[in-house]
């Protein structure tokens, strides 16, 4: 929710902070106000390896607490912080903690499940964020369009804080690895089928934020619906990334490799047909809900493909995923705007998140066509 539920809120967040851009250029002020999407995602990115490389040695459990409460204060923040810059710099704050925490999760929940069984729980893990836009992000975009924008970061908060007490008293103690160093987690770098594995969640998957950016006006002004239809929508995005999510544990740990590769081959296509049909509000919420489910069937999938090439670097894979993810939804979310800016429609995103699904495609490729001229390292499953 502290990620998405923002992107349904960007022309309420444009007119409040930016008031004399928002009253010349409404779509000046909707690619300014998209700065607050990069900037988390920002934040993401350098959080993510550093402080996943950083706590390696310490009880998971523990950092797990450390960070949800580090979320709670940051969002805490962007409630109350008055201008757009220090709101800006809020975002970037919260979204620090954002990747080590995940992948701190997900390390724990595959380890649970054992063997063959990792993508579903890491699948597991990532259904939390597929739930909150069932729930949260359309409960938050209501609540910021009727009772302002901040209302939605309020209720963040204090989910956040929930989430603190709920790890403190439910998740059971987890090991770190003691013996881990930053240096020995910075290995991973050396390792090219993560390069590799890492373009394909920060391009192929950024398409998805291209289009998940700007829904907002791609139903009121496309579509022609009124405001209240959006969290209508994104509900609908939300079951089809909580179906696509699980279907993607389930297929990874059969068959990662197809599941990849078809994933973002059928990501391209229901991003064009999406900016082909969202003319009429039907069509439009039919191909979202497919939208959501195909993406999150890469989620998993790309998590799980990152822990198998990472060899006993874990921790920062775990963590880099999401790193990955958020270059993408700083990308998309960028490039989004600009094509917006130009004049080229609401719809021009989708195209764009169309051409980078298929980028995400030719690097998964060559990624697979490099692994087969060079045996892999084997796969350590972390303890």
């Amino acid at each position: 929710m502290t990620e998405f539920v923002i992107m349904g809120l960007l022309p309420n967040i444009a007119s409040d902070l930016l008031p004399a851009l928002s009253a010349t250029s409404q779509e000046d002020a909707l690619s300014q106000a998209g700065w607050l999407i990069s900037l988390y995602a920002l934040g993401v990115v350098i959080g993510a390896p550093t402080i996943a490389g950083f706590v390696a040695r310490y009880p998971r459990h523990r950092v797990m607490i450390v960070l949800a409460l580090a979320l709670t204060v940051f969002n805490a923040l962007t409630v109350v912080l008055p201008t757009f810059e220090l709101v800006g710099i809020s975002r970037f704050l919260a979204g620090l903690p954002h990747g080590a925490y995940f992948g701190i999760g997900a390390l724990v929940a595959a380890d649970v499940m054992g063997p063959g069984n990792r993508a579903k729980g890491v699948a597991f893990i990532l259904t939390g964020l597929t739930v909150a836009n069932v729930v949260g992000v359309p409960l938050g975009t209501y609540l910021g369009q009727e009772f302002g924008w901040r209302a939605a970061f309020a209720v963040v908060a204090f989910v956040f804080a929930v989430a603190t007490l709920c790890i403190t008293f439910f998740v059971p103690k987890h090991p770190g690895e003691p013996g881990r160093t930053m240096r020995q987690e910075l290995g991973v770098f050396r390792i090219r089928q993560v390069w590799f594995t890492l373009g394909v969640g920060a391009i192929g998957f950024g398409g998805f934020f291209a289009v998940y950016s700007y829904i907002a006006p791609l139903v009121t002004e496309v579509a022609g619906s009124p405001e209240w239809v959006v969290p209508i929508v994104l509900v609908l995005m939300g079951l089809g990334m909580t179906a696509g999510n699980l279907v993607g544990g389930h297929l990874a740990d059969i068959d990662l490799r197809r599941t990849l590769l078809f994933g973002l081959a059928a990501m391209a296509v229901v991003f064009a047909l999406l900016a082909v049909l969202s003319f009429w509000i039907v069509s439009l919420s039919l191909i979202v809900l497919i939208v959501g489910f195909v993406s999150s069937v890469l989620s998993p999938t790309i998590q799980t493909r990152l822990m198998d090439v990472a060899g006993d670097n874990q921790s920062i894979a775990a963590a880099m995923n999401h790193s990955a993810l958020n270059i993408g939804n700083s990308l998309g979310a960028f490039l989004g705007g600009v094509v917006i800016a130009l004049g080229w429609s609401y719809t021009a995103p989708a195209w764009t998140g169309a051409a980078l699904a298929l980028a995400g495609l030719l690097i998964a490729l060559l990624s697979y066509r490099v692994e087969a001229r060079r045996p892999a390292a084997p796969v350590l499953v972390a303890s």
